[in-house]
C-alpha cells in the first residue's frame, strides 16, 4: 500500500486559494467539508496520485498570511511542454511571477504567490537527490 501525504494548513480566504489552485496550479478539489468540528476546508491535488493539499478554514479565528517569502510548496516539472502549460495556466488565471526570495528558484523556475503569501515554484527541472 502506497503512502498518502497530506499537507494541511489554515486559510482566511478559501475561495481565493481555490481560484488560485483549480484554476492556476490545475489541482482538482478532490473533497471539502463544511462546519464539520466547526471548521470548514477542501483537499485538492491532482486525481489519484498520493498527495494533497488540505485547505481549513475555522470561522471566526484569523490565521494570517505566511511568516515568510521562503515558505514554498514546489513542483518539479522537468517535461518542457508540462512547464510550459503550467505557466501557462497560471497567467490564464490571472497570476503573475513574484521574484524568489531565494535566487535559485529563479534560474529554472517560477515563483506565484498564494492569497495566503505563501509561494509555488514551478521549477522546469528533474528533482534529484
Amino acid at each position: 500500500m502506497t503512502p498518502t501525504l497530506r499537507v494541511a494548513r489554515p486559510t482566511d480566504n478559501l475561495p481565493a486559494l481555490l481560484r488560485f489552485y483549480c484554476e492556476g496550479l490545475g489541482l482538482a478539489q478532490l473533497g471539502a467539508f463544511t462546519a464539520h468540528n466547526g471548521f470548514d476546508g477542501v483537499m485538492l491535488g491532482p486525481a489519484g496520485e498520493p498527495y494533497h493539499l488540505e485547505f481549513t478554514h475555522e470561522p471566526g479565528r484569523a490565521v494570517g498570511r505566511a511568516p515568510s517569502a521562503d515558505h514554498l510548496l514546489v513542483f518539479y516539472l522537468p517535461d518542457a511542454d508540462a512547464w510550459q502549460a503550467a505557466v501557462q495556466r497560471m497567467a490564464a488565471a490571472g497570476l503573475a511571477p513574484v521574484p524568489a526570495h531565494n535566487p535559485y528558484w529563479d534560474q529554472h523556475g517560477l515563483t506565484f504567490e498564494d492569497p495566503d503569501g505563501y509561494r509555488v515554484v514551478l521549477q522546469h527541472a528533474e528533482w534529484s537527490r
